[in-house]
């Protein structure tokens, strides 16, 4: 029984019963309010593409994303809360998508989000490294202007792909729009061997951010002993003997 066969008989059985407790009116305003609230709506065959889209991204099925993309599906799109495919691949860690997607010459790999965030800064915080180098090959922007994936890795402790980003000459001291570096990211989240990497790799740990911290402020305002004794042991290593 068809989709249309079936709201007949519901329709049919509705007034029925209706008429037989008296209300024939009020079931047959029903259905024409049905009727009115159906046409009203968005058909299934014109929501299904992109909502199969983006479910094909959340789970890594490359297959489905391929064949929706070969039907002209727009690598750029977005999802309802406007994130672009490419930026949900590397938030969800779906690496097989996400080369797919990269290797679209269609693709825009510095799309961001409306928080201004973009594929790299994803993968970055989640400590992606294989979709964080699959990037730098398609020769991503490393240095963002604004908050950087050096901030989203430093900030989770990611050494591995902190030493990526600076091995392809990220800035080691890239100010946010609030003129936090990466090296206080990483003495926030209390990341021992990350302060330690960026300090190695030139970071100036007397920079102060907009209200006037430095890396050792953020690490006593955040109660990260560990970190503090390191830095601390810094400064005194800089002061002229």
């Amino acid at each position: 029984m068809s989709f249309a066969e079936k709201q007949d008989t519901f329709t049919a059985r509705g007034a029925l019963a209706s008429a037989r407790r008296g209300a024939a009116r009020v079931a047959f305003a029903a259905a024409l309010a049905c009727a009115a609230l159906t046409s009203l709506m968005v058909s299934p065959a014109q929501a299904a593409p992109i909502d199969s889209l983006i479910k094909s991204v959340k789970f890594d099925d490359v297959d489905g994303v391929n064949k929706l993309l070969a039907k002209g599906m727009d690598p750029n799109s977005v999802d309802n809360q406007g994130i672009p495919l490419l930026v949900l691949a590397a938030r969800e860690k779906s690496d097989k998508v996400g080369a797919a997607l990269v290797a679209n010459p269609k693709t825009n790999i510095e799309i961001q989000d409306k928080a201004g965030e973009n594929a790299m800064m994803m993968a970055a915080l989640n400590g992606d490294l294989d979709f964080v180098n699959l990037l730098i090959a398609k020769d991503a922007e490393v240095n963002k202007k604004g908050w950087a994936p050096l901030h989203y890795a430093a900030a989770n402790g990611h050494d591995d792909i902190v030493k990526v980003l600076l091995d392809h000459s990220a800035y080691v001291d890239a100010g946010s729009p609030n003129g936090t570096t990466p090296l206080m990211m990483a003495a926030r989240g209390g990341h021992v061997s990350t302060v330690k990497l960026l300090l190695d790799n030139g970071a100036d740990l007397t920079v102060k951010n907009q209200i006037g911290m430095t890396a050792l402020d953020f690490a006593k305002t955040y109660k990260e002993p560990d970190v503090v004794e390191g830095l601390t042991a810094r400064l005194q290593q800089m002061q002229p003997k």
